[in-house]
Parts: C-alpha cells; structure tokens; sequence
C-alpha cells in the first residue's frame, strides 16, 4: 500500500506555502502525483427578495477566477521540481465546497487540505473539515496554516477499538512505515486497562507485519481524552496524529465529535483523519 496521487486543496484569496512544502515533500517521498484543487461558491444573485445588481456579481466572479488563477500559479511553482506529475481542477461551484473536492477524491490516495479561516469547521466560502472529512472515502492530512516543516517523522496513532480507528491505522500505513517514531496510544476507563493493553499488543503485532516498529502507550482516563492526547502528542514532538473520525450527526452539517475536533485544532500539529 502507498500514497500514488495526492489531491491538494488549495484555500483561495490566502497564501498556502506551509500546506505545499508538506505536499511537495510527500509527493518525493512516494513519488507521487499531484492534483490542485480549489473551488468557491459565487456570491448568490439574491437573498430573498433583495437581489444583487449585476456589476457586483460580475465582480465578484472575476475576483474568484483571478483567485484561482493565482492559486493554481502557487500551486505549479511550489510542486513542478517535486512532483513528476501535476494536474489542477478548479470551479465555482453552488454545491457545499467540501462537497465538490470529496467528488473530486475518486482519482486520489490521500486528501492533503488546510483549515479554513474563520469559524475552522465551516464557512459558506471556505472548505468545510468536518464535512470533508465525513464525506471523501479518503483520509485527509489537514495541515495547520503554522506547520512549517515538512517533516511527518513522529507519528502518533490515537486508537480506540472501533472500526474508524481501524481504519485510521490502515489508510495511515504509508505514512507510518517511512517515519522515524510510531508510538500507539489508547486511553482507557481505569477498569479497561488490561483490555487496552491487548488491544494495543495486537496493533504493535499487526504493525510490524507492516515492517512498521511502533511502541505502546496505554494510560488511564481522568476524563479529558482530548486534553490528554495533546499532552503526549506535545511530549513526544509529534509531527501528525492519525485519528478515526466520530461523527455525532448525519444532518446537512457534519459535526465532528469532541477528541476529534479538538485533534483538528493543534496550530502547528498535522493530523491524520478518517471515517
């Protein structure tokens, strides 16, 4: 298993030099492909019975294009001496932005995407996360708009036993069997330790089947699961954590449950995420 194709989300109107220097440095190693993406929704033409006179629209749709324009530049000159092939997709689109790049992942491995400015998990001009994340079939880097150094060495693999942790580890193989640190952490009611800690015997096995040597880390619950994942992703200098993603609504609006939002909003941390 690896990563062949890389679909990169490019945020519009903003720099993305962080989100492409990590880009570039996966498409090395793995000798990947990379396609660009960017898409927004145009100004609506009303709002109820009020509409928007037409120079505005006019304007505001040349404003995107020259956006994309832009981006899909910054996009060509970070990656062309990186990448042996590129490809760029851009829209305006009147879906849901996170709606029209989950199309776009059939042709991708992996989803590499930034956090939206703003509210980070939803935004009618931006791309929302949580939806993304929720909808694409594919696991999604989300790179923080302070990540600076390409580096993805130290890998933290957050597990619960469920299918979405499951299938965290496996998307995230790629990733884990180039680092240089694996450590697998579970938390658990103090009444589940020894449960935990067979879980996470049998991960390390399964991992080294993958040539992927990682170390276990199974500490009790005291009630703050996310607060204590940060403090060993902070001690141990993670890079990224790999997550499953647990949705707490299947409405139009994906919310995101509490550990995972709170893994999404390192400013300097990478994250893994699947559901």
């Amino acid at each position: 298993m690896t990563w062949k194709t890389l679909l990169v989300h490019l945020e519009l109107g903003r720099p993305n030099a962080g989100l492409l220097q990590i880009a570039g440095d996966l498409c090395e190693r793995f000798d990947a492909a990379a396609i660009g993406i960017a898409a927004c929704p145009p100004t609506p033409m009303s709002y109820g019975d009020v509409y928007v006179p037409g120079d505005v629209f006019a304007c505001d749709r040349n404003e995107i294009a020259a956006e994309i324009g832009s981006a899909e530049a910054e996009f060509r000159s970070a990656l062309t001496a990186r990448s042996r092939i590129l490809e760029w997709r851009a829209a305006e689109v009147f879906a849901d932005v996170a709606e029209y790049v989950s199309r776009q992942a059939r042709c991708a491995d992996l989803i590499v995407t930034g956090v939206a400015h703003g509210d980070r998990f939803d935004s009618s001009r931006a791309l929302g996360t949580g939806s993304l994340i929720m909808q694409a079939g594919r696991p999604v880097l989300l790179v923080p708009g302070e990540a600076r150094a390409p580096k993805l060495e130290r890998v933290m693999l957050a597990w619960k036993d469920t299918r979405e942790a499951r299938r965290a580890a496996s998307d995230a193989l790629p990733l884990m069997r180039r680092a240089a640190d694996v450590m697998v952490v579970e938390i658990a009611d103090a009444g589940q330790m020894d449960d935990a800690r067979r879980h996470l015997d049998d991960l390390v096995a399964w991992l080294k089947r993958h040539a992927i040597d990682a170390r276990a880390i199974a500490l009790p619950s005291v009630g703050d699961d996310a607060g204590a994942l940060r403090n060993i992703a902070d001690r141990e200098n993670c890079d990224v954590v790999v997550a499953g993603a647990y949705g707490h609504s299947r409405m139009r609006e994906w919310m995101l449950g509490g550990v995972t939002r709170d893994l999404l909003s390192s400013p300097t941390r990478c994250a893994l995420i699947t559901h």
